[in-house]
């Protein structure tokens, strides 16, 4: 399958650019490295005929991050528990983020911002109810345990260059600094060695029995808030 051309300018015109074009060169491009420029260049035209269509660079985010987001389907194990499910809905959306270098950043700044990930958290909160939740605890359990997702995500996908050789050298430092300490290096040792994924599975583990100790099913949002430490601020 051969890529779409790049459109280019004709008779001293602008070459017409659609959403779609400028969706598609931006997938290819991905978040990641994703520019208003760059779009244009791969086009052939002028960064001025992208701003026709999306809102400068936050737009041009938007456009692709929601279209990789329509991509992400959650299944939903009926036979699983709340904490079953909890710890499988966090592990698919850190499998998907991965895949896509960028996303979990694009999330972590402001989500949702469109159908897409409407529809995301309407299905979250969908599935908390089929397990005797309301909305307003659904909403605080599913969003807490995507935010942690997502931002342990993102932290292990700038950390991949320092495993995977490209600033190997750096990580080297660190074991040093840690070795050349008697407190630490004792620690170090006792303790094995835990794979990002593992390391995940772990936290989140944890941040879902204690967000599900304090919040069952019909348990009033006030009280749930309370528990784990929420005061609201005085009128």
């Amino acid at each position: 399958m051969t890529a779409n051309p790049p459109r280019r300018k004709t008779g001293g015109r602008q070459a017409q650019i659609t959403v779609a074009d400028i969706e598609r060169e931006g997938l290819r491009l991905g978040l990641q490295n994703l520019t208003v420029n760059g779009v244009a260049a791969a086009l052939g035209v002028s960064p001025t005929a992208l701003y026709r269509h999306v809102d400068g660079k936050l737009g041009l985010e938007a456009l692709v991050g929601e279209a990789l987001l329509r991509d992400l389907q959650i299944a939903d194990d009926p036979e699983d528990g709340i904490k079953a499910h909890l710890l499988s809905f966090a592990q698919q959306v850190r499998d998907f983020v991965l895949a896509r270098p960028g996303l979990a950043v694009y999330m972590q700044s402001l989500f949702p911002r469109g159908a897409a990930g409407v529809r995301l958290q309407r299905e979250a909160v969908e599935a908390l109810g089929r397990r005797g939740y309301g909305p307003g605890a659904a909403v605080m359990l599913s969003g807490g345990v995507a935010a942690l997702a997502i931002n342990l995500s993102a932290a292990e996908e700038r950390h991949r260059p320092y495993l995977e050789g490209a600033h190997r050298r750096e990580l080297e430092k660190v074991y040093a600094l840690l070795a050349a300490d008697d407190v630490l290096a004792r620690a170090q040792a006792e303790l094995p060695q835990i794979s990002g994924e593992a390391y995940f599975r772990m936290v989140m583990t944890a941040c879902i029995r204690g967000l599900v100790s304090a919040a069952a099913p019909a348990r009033p949002v006030d009280d749930i808030l309370g528990e784990l430490g929420f005061k609201p601020t005085q009128p």
